[in-house]
């Protein structure tokens, strides 16, 4: 079973209008663990994680958050207060407020609009406030509005309102496309930062930045997975180079 496992996958389905876009998927990740998946467009990235949030209910399979949550009897809001967060690829942030009224914001999702309005954090919060800011490395622009912040910068203020609410898994969909180079490097110093005390699953297709991050990578072809290990040996697999790599 799912003993010892942050998320655990087993013989997971999921058809589209007869298309298989989920083919008999089992897959683990270690508490801790940054997990990079790859594959080809189609390869069903996507839908491994709108199955893992509660977007997209499988037709058949076991899907469990450590060892006792059954997923599958969750919604989608539910998920995300047991604890997992997910970032689509195109930054969602609030443009008009600045970094830390997003940071704030993101803070008392569960509250209604009047409250948080009067809403003021206290010690603890501010604590917590500050201690994201330096890990998302935002602190000198703090009182920016978001709107006039880079686009690898709206990347990182996501991630930030996301670690506000201390997920226990991340999910994030390649976060690096259309980052600069430096961008890119910074990101990955980020990942690195994160994993171990979250568990991340990242999905991208720069290469390079997959080598800098990743322990184990997660091939992903056909709805199933295809090949698994560190990246030279998915790398070198032929089953990989012909359906991904050789492209």
């Amino acid at each position: 079973m799912a003993h010892g496992r942050i998320l655990y996958l087993e013989d997971v389905h999921v058809s589209f209008d007869g298309f298989k876009a989920i083919n008999g998927l089992s897959l683990d990740i270690a508490p801790g663990e940054l997990r990079c998946i790859i594959g080809p467009n189609g390869a069903g990235k996507t839908t491994l994680m709108d199955i893992i949030t509660g977007k997209t209910k499988p037709d058949a399979g076991r899907v469990f958050f450590g060892s006792t949550i059954d997923l599958l009897r969750h919604n989608e809001p539910e998920i995300a207060q047991l604890g997992i967060g997910r970032k689509f690829q195109k930054p969602t942030v609030f443009e008009q407020l600045t970094v830390y009224e997003n940071l704030e914001l993101a803070l008392k999702t569960h509250k209604g609009v009047g409250a948080s309005m009067r809403f003021r954090p206290n010690g603890t919060q501010r604590d917590r406030l500050e201690e994201v800011l330096h890990t998302i490395q935002l602190p000198s622009a703090v009182l920016s509005t978001a709107g006039k912040l880079s686009h690898g910068q709206k990347q990182w203020l996501e991630i930030g309102m996301l670690l506000m609410q201390e997920p226990k898994l991340l999910l994030l969909d390649e976060p690096v496309a259309g980052m600069t180079d430096h961008e890119t490097e910074r990101t990955a110093e980020l990942f690195l930062t994160l994993k171990g005390k979250h568990s991340l699953m990242v999905v991208e297709h720069d290469m390079s930045f997959i080598r800098r991050i990743s322990d184990i990578v997660t091939v992903l072809c056909d709805g199933s997975v295809l090949a698994q290990g560190t990246l030279d040996q998915v790398q070198a697999d032929e089953r990989v180079i012909e359906v991904y790599l050789g492209r």
